[in-house]
């Protein structure tokens, strides 16, 4: 019996840390709905976008997830956590694939495209499975990622 006990505590304790990491990552579905949410609001003040993009503690911030942009005709991030100011079509990824040339061929206006590449998390080194919705609203490239 306690024996019993014991494994039911551990499988339930296994559950609860799985659900608890699940939901420390946002989901393909959240991120696709960030981004619907940035249209909309590139669409009504594309300045005041921009500034709430870059808010860390924003709306457009959502654990792991947060909108990112890029200005035509250079594509120099103008909303990103860490990357503002340079090209995004400078990114590689960590097996080498031209990530940031993808992203921008890949965005189109009232269309969401989407890119899979090798990505590290925030706060890690190893290279995990990532994918990037992506859009083009007037002269900007937007996406949010999630972590697979």
């Amino acid at each position: 019996m306690v024996r019993s006990f014991v494994a039911a505590t551990f499988a339930a304790l296994l559950a609860f840390t799985g659900s608890a990491f699940a939901q420390a990552s946002g989901t393909a579905d959240e991120a696709k709905a960030l981004l619907n949410k940035a249209v909309v609001a590139l669409k009504a003040d594309p300045k005041k976008a921009i500034e709430d993009f870059n808010n860390p503690t924003g709306a457009f911030r959502d654990r792991d997830l947060y909108v990112f942009c890029a200005a035509a005709p250079e594509y120099n991030f103008t909303a990103h956590p860490k990357l503002n100011g340079t090209p995004l079509a400078a990114l590689v990824d960590k097996k080498g694939k031209k990530l940031g040339e993808e992203l921008i061929k890949t965005a189109a206006e009232d269309k969401i495209g989407s890119v899979e590449y090798m990505f590290p998390r925030p706060g890690g080194t190893d290279p995990v499975e990532k994918v990037t919705f992506v859009t083009k609203v007037g002269g900007q490239v937007c996406g949010v990622g999630y972590y697979k």
